[in-house]
């Protein structure tokens, strides 16, 4: 798509979503105050000399900004301490404004952009002061939804993307269970076909936005066939009889996102409620995985920097034998090494999200960026939380929030020693069965 086509299309759609909400932009006004939290900014560079992102993306990241900073971050703390955050709410604020399907066919409500407008979004959604409600909003948009919106029949897409881009449906993925996370291909959980309906019976785990959505995207095996090829993703209401919602899982981090055990009891499912062939969905899976991988790099990402941020303004503060903390060489030397650290990460999520979208398969890099992310992310949060002394052991600053939050990165969406593996068979480094 020609450049100018495409910042006519973004500023129109921007326009539209913005009129739709003018309640929330007109009501309010911005603070003319600068925050006294630090927060991560890209305000230094520009579209000339951002590596994949244009001005387009940047006037995205900005109108988003304004979401956070009025509609979820004063209002964060009241949520990590009550355990969720209302999703219906907040995914229609998202949805109105065009942030829930910025790489969606627009037909189906969204901006029809590619996937590097939804790893900006992504690093905006970083500036969150917690890790639960990004990882909610990335699992609508790129966890639950990538599938149906390139394998679902026209009937699928009307039923549940169209409403889960605006905002009306909350979505949530139904794929590891108690005996199979990372294993995807072991999942027990089945859907036999009798006559054009799909009967389900099993259970999932840790399923984020449970106990708020109105549908899964389930995987299930709908045959006895090879394991690779006997899973089907289903769209699945969960206001169905035989849907039983278990528990709300207390978790040590991702407070605000509300993570539920689900159990399917003779549940009912029309057989067209499958997304693309059947038998396919352990393939589709894959391939969301892709995106989710490098959406939750991009995440994190940003995260990273607001703390090292943050860390660097209190240790200036604090002071120990007469000087401040950050004085010290083994501070400032560390906080630059995990500063080097975050950018040779960045720099490897524009490189695959650039070959993404030219249509490449990214498997190795994005398998590589989440593994490094993972590993990343419990080194930063460690170091920095070590510079905050008592501080940083309470609930009160943002620190002990990402130390708690980002040990998820390296087990949710495959765990490490998972990413290691499929970059060994990328290599060619695996042992032959």
């Amino acid at each position: 798509m020609a450049l100018c086509e495409r910042v006519r299309r973004l500023n129109l759609a921007i326009c539209r979503r913005c009129y739709r909400t003018s309640s929330i932009f007109n009501q309010r006004k911005l603070s003319d105050q600068v925050s006294s939290k630090p927060k991560a900014s890209v305000s230094a560079e520009s579209s000339v000399d951002h590596p994949i992102y244009t001005h387009e993306h940047f006037a995205l990241k900005a109108s988003l900004n304004k979401i956070i900073e009025q509609e979820i971050n004063p209002f964060v703390d009241k949520w990590e301490e009550e355990g969720k955050f209302p999703a219906h709410k907040i995914f229609k604020i998202l949805g109105s404004a065009g942030f829930l399907g910025v790489n969606k066919p627009t037909e189906y409500g969204g901006l029809g952009l590619d996937f590097s407008y939804s790893v900006a979004v992504s690093e905006e959604l970083g500036n969150i002061r917690c890790g639960g409600i990004p990882m909610a909003i990335g699992v609508q948009t790129d966890m639950a939804t990538p599938a149906l919106a390139r394998f679902g029949s026209p009937e699928l897409k009307k039923e549940f993307l169209l409403p889960s881009i605006m905002g009306d449906k909350v979505a949530c993925l139904g794929v590891s269970e108690v005996g199979a996370g990372s294993d995807v291909a072991s999942i027990k959980t089945k859907a036999v076909r009798k006559g054009d309906e799909l009967v389900v019976n099993g259970g999932k785990m840790w399923t984020t936005n449970g106990t708020q959505a109105d549908w899964m995207c389930l995987l299930a095996n709908t045959s006895d066939g090879p394991l690779h090829r006997n899973k089907s993703l289903i769209c699945l209401p969960m206001n169905l009889p035989g849907i039983h919602i278990a528990r709300k899982i207390d978790k040590m981090g991702m407070r605000s996102s509300d993570t539920a055990e689900v159990f399917f009891d003779d549940v009912r499912v029309p057989c067209q409620n499958i997304i693309g062939q059947e038998g396919m969905g352990f393939t589709y899976q894959m391939l969301q995985f892709q995106e989710e991988r490098l959406w939750g790099v991009a995440n994190i990402l940003t995260m990273m920097e607001l703390v090292v941020q943050e860390t660097v303004q209190y240790t200036k503060q604090r002071k120990i034998f007469n000087q401040p903390v950050l004085h010290h060489q083994a501070v400032h030397f560390r906080l630059a090494e995990l500063e080097t650290e975050v950018e040779l990460l960045r720099s490897l999520l524009y490189r695959a999200t650039a070959l993404y979208i030219k249509g490449n398969d990214v498997t190795k890099l994005a398998s590589m960026a989440k593994l490094k992310a993972g590993r990343l992310a419990r080194e930063l949060g460690d170091s920095c939380l070590q510079f905050w002394g008592g501080m940083g052991f309470t609930s009160d600053v943002l620190v002990s929030r990402f130390y708690r939050d980002s040990r998820l990165m390296s087990i949710g969406a495959g765990a490490d020693e998972v990413m290691l593996s499929i970059i060994c068979k990328y290599m060619d480094t695996l042992p032959r069965k």
